[in-house]
């Protein structure tokens, strides 16, 4: 009887959480607990239960525990998880025009990037993804990168000679290559030695990276060169979005776009107050004119456009 009573209360309450979310997504990503984007998807979580009346909710998953962006893409490819966070040009390892926007100075500014991705070019990006089993919803701002160094930057002659950390990415690379520095590949944990060891004299991150990983304190130079517009695509399977009713497919679309808000805003006002927090801890920032520099990137555009076609970085811009 008691166990008949036990047995009875457990299947009741399973069958209330059920009524109270019907539906759970699985949302994946490289980004840990005190990042911007995970504040994100925690407002999108807490919107789309509001929205859907506690019909839908989200399970996160950050800090790649269900592995790296690669692993995840292909999960979500495969219905084995419904939605997952990775860089907008990181999928030109399955989108290759995706290249394009990111390769240095392609892209203005956030806002920008969003014409982009709304327009022509963004659009025709979208069907190739939806090919690829991979709805696109949104694009967050990660951040602007810059680049810091021991001596000032004043202008792209300034770039020469520099030992320049760049992560293992062809257009970082091409960035490094075509301003007149060295580019020096280093894993990401160790580019504090690495520049405290002299091993590099110079990296380039976003504002927010570059306080997170402490590079201030081994750099004494902040060049404000602006040279790409880090951003992060919210991509759901096209299983998971062609099982959704319109209703549901609203909620999800709406509960996004909250949490892209909170993202967006709060790596915006980061960026804008750690300009002056650098300045008093004595760091110089400099502005150099970047029009020498996305000139310099001409070769690595021909480059571009000698796979994907004549024009084609004038076609991403939208000119």
């Amino acid at each position: 009887m008691l166990n008949k009573l036990i047995t009875g209360t457990v299947v009741s309450l399973l069958m209330s959480g059920a009524a109270f979310a019907e539906k759970t997504l699985t949302f994946g990503m490289q980004d840990n607990e005190v990042s911007n984007v995970y504040q994100g998807a925690l407002a999108f979580k807490d919107e789309l239960e509001k929205v859907s009346g506690g019909e839908m909710t989200v399970n996160l998953f950050p800090s790649s525990s269900l592995g790296d962006f690669k692993a995840m893409v292909a999960q979500v490819q495969a219905g084995e998880l419904d939605m997952v966070m990775t860089g907008y040009p990181d999928m030109s390892y399955i989108i290759p025009e995706l290249k394009l926007v990111g390769a240095p100075y392609v892209v203005d500014s956030f806002d920008h990037l969003q014409e982009i991705v709304a327009g022509p070019w963004g659009q025709d990006m979208a069907t190739k993804m939806n090919e690829a089993n991979i709805h696109l919803l949104d694009v967050w701002y990660y951040g602007t990168r810059q680049t810091t160094s021991n001596r000032a930057i004043n202008s792209l002659d300034d770039m020469a000679g520099l030992r320049l950390r760049t992560p293992n990415v062809p257009f970082l690379i091409a960035y490094a290559k075509n301003t007149g520095a060295t580019p020096a590949p280093v894993a990401f944990a160790e580019v504090y030695l690495a520049l405290q060891t002299n091993q590099v004299d110079a990296e380039e991150n976003p504002l927010p990276t570059i306080e997170a990983m402490k590079f201030y304190e081994v750099q004494s130079h902040i060049a404000m060169t602006n040279h790409f517009i880090a951003s992060g695509a919210i991509q759901i399977g096209t299983s998971t979005w062609g099982n959704l009713s319109d209703e549901e497919k609203g909620w999800v679309q709406a509960a996004v776009a909250k949490g892209g808000e909170v993202s967006d805003s709060l790596t915006f006002e980061a960026e804008a107050k750690l300009v002056d927090t650098f300045k008093e801890r004595g760091l110089t920032i400099t502005e150099p004119d970047t029009t020498p520099f996305r000139a310099a990137m001409k070769p690595y555009y021909d480059e571009l456009e000698g796979e994907f076609g004549a024009g084609a970085i004038a076609k991403v811009r939208g000119e």
